[in-house]
């Protein structure tokens, strides 16, 4: 029995000295690689420092430099808070543990570790620098929530630009960017900042939400409830995924109520609906958008033309790419006879989407507005577009029989200039309109003066004269005194 204690102490007190030697030479690898920049064997050699001898706390402090090399801080701040317990005068592990924290965006965990190296030497300048930084990251979050509050989402965005400087690693900063990124309508760049946190961790309930506000607000609704969803199963208790879900799912159901009352031809009830619809998130800026112009649609057919200009014209201030809601304002200009508004839409909508039907609405609203910088005769005579022959010979003898100069020989100066006016207009109107080549020219915008079968140089007293008849054939002469006249024939 004593013989084999005796043997077997020996070999233990040889052996020990033999694993310190190895791992100071995995070590001093693990050293020579870091150099050399690379990182993946100088994790490899740290590691086997510290599995042959775990207690030392400089084994951790490197794997932990090596592992910060590799932007793995959250693995990196497990090894250097372990070199800090193992050595608690440790400054590199204190240092390390503290730009560890900042990095992953805990700035008042970082703050105190650089404290504690001050504490170890008050004149430590990465420390003084580290905690300056740290500061400065505090300072931006307090910015960034003031800004979120105030909804100035650009303000939020400068704000974890900067703080993102120093907190390289920070998800919840780049969560909140994104976020604001994506109430901000840049949904692309919101998108790609989750995409690559999702990457990394799939589960992130911040994450999916957002990616899917960003759907959401691009109007693909149903991918936009799945990432909720996902979102929920992550975080039950996730307030913002809860609130958008549910806002989601119902404006969805409140916008094909709309279409579907809309398509029953209950324009009052789709109008009411839409309403409806455009008080459930305000920050929906590209369904809102559609609403609006459903809504205007709507109004359009209820003979609301100013109310769904106005909708058209809020619809394009949330979505100024939005065709639709041009052509729909275009429409409701023409048929209020603002042509010049309904031709400056249709160029936009040309220039923006080249298309033979785009070019032929602009035509029409181009000839609409030709033909409204000149005579309507139609509106002199009083009769409608599509007025008979007959239609427009008996409103001629109306019109003519009223504005005559003769029956106001006894008015004063003013008036008869007036009158005279409109007896020369009536003639003109008549002259254009009951003749089927000068008419079919004029209702085609084409001008008359100069197309060789134009008005030129005439005569309306010729034209009263030739539809009544010769002088002697009538006599306009008063019953009761000034202003009452009759006509009579002889």
């Amino acid at each position: 029995m004593q013989s084999t204690a005796l043997l077997t102490f020996p070999v233990f007190v040889l052996a020990y000295p033999s694993v310190l030697q190895e791992a100071e030479i995995f070590k001093e690898k693990g050293n020579a690689c870091y150099v050399k920049k690379d990182y993946s064997e100088a994790l490899s050699y740290y590691t086997k420092a510290i599995d042959a001898c775990p207690s030392n706390s400089s084994y951790y402090g490197n794997r932990a430099a090596t592992l910060m090399m590799l932007g793995r801080f959250r693995e990196a701040l497990e090894d250097s808070q372990q070199a800090v317990r193992l050595d608690t005068l440790f400054m590199k592990g204190h240092l390390r543990e503290g730009k560890c924290h900042l990095s992953l965006g805990n700035a008042m965990a970082a703050n105190r570790c650089f404290q504690k190296v001050l504490e170890l030497e008050p004149t430590n300048a990465q420390a003084l620098l580290e905690r300056k930084n740290a500061a400065a990251v505090l300072e931006y979050e307090k910015m960034a929530e003031f800004g979120f509050e105030k909804r100035d989402f650009r303000k939020v965005v400068y704000c974890m630009d900067r703080a993102l400087d120093f907190a390289v690693a920070c998800h919840r900063f780049r969560i909140l960017k994104a976020e604001c990124l994506a109430l901000l309508g840049r949904y692309p760049d919101a998108q790609s900042v989750v995409s690559d946190i999702l990457r990394m961790d799939s589960t992130n309930a911040d994450a999916l939400y957002v990616r899917g506000l960003c759907l959401y607000y691009e109007d693909c609704i149903d991918k936009a409830v799945q990432f909720f969803i996902q979102a929920l199963r992550m975080a039950p208790d996730h307030k913002k995924a809860h609130s958008a879900c549910r806002n989601a799912k119902a404006l969805k159901a409140k916008k094909e109520e709309g279409n579907s009352a809309f398509k029953a031809r209950d324009y009052e009830a789709a109008y009411k609906i839409y309403t409806d619809a455009l008080t459930i998130d305000p920050n929906n800026i590209k369904t809102n958008a559609k609403v609006y112009c459903n809504r205007a649609t709507a109004g359009a057919k209820l003979s609301k033309l100013a109310q769904a200009i106005e909708d058209c014209c809020s619809a394009i201030k949330l979505d100024e790419s939005y065709i639709k809601a041009y052509l729909r304002r275009a429409q409701c200009y023409m048929d209020m006879e603002q042509y010049e508004e309904a031709v400056r839409d249709y160029d936009k909508v040309y220039h923006t989407e080249n298309t033979k039907e785009h070019k032929q609405l602009l035509k029409h609203a181009q000839l609409a507005l030709k033909k409204s910088k000149r005579k309507d005769y139609y509106k002199v005579l009083g009769v409608s577009k599509d007025a008979t022959e007959d239609e427009i010979k008996k409103a001629y003898r109306k019109r003519a029989l009223m504005h005559h100069p003769d029956r106001h020989s006894g008015s004063s100066a003013e008036v008869r200039k007036e009158e005279e006016q409109k007896f020369k207009e009536v003639g003109e109107a008549f002259t254009v309109l009951s003749d089927p080549k000068k008419k079919s020219r004029y209702d085609c915008g084409h001008e008359l003066d100069n197309s060789g079968t134009g008005m030129g140089d005439f005569d309306a007293n010729n034209i009263f004269k030739t539809f009544f008849g010769g002088p002697g054939n009538f006599s306009f002469e008063t019953t009761s005194g000034p202003g009452n006249y009759y006509f009579q024939f002889s």
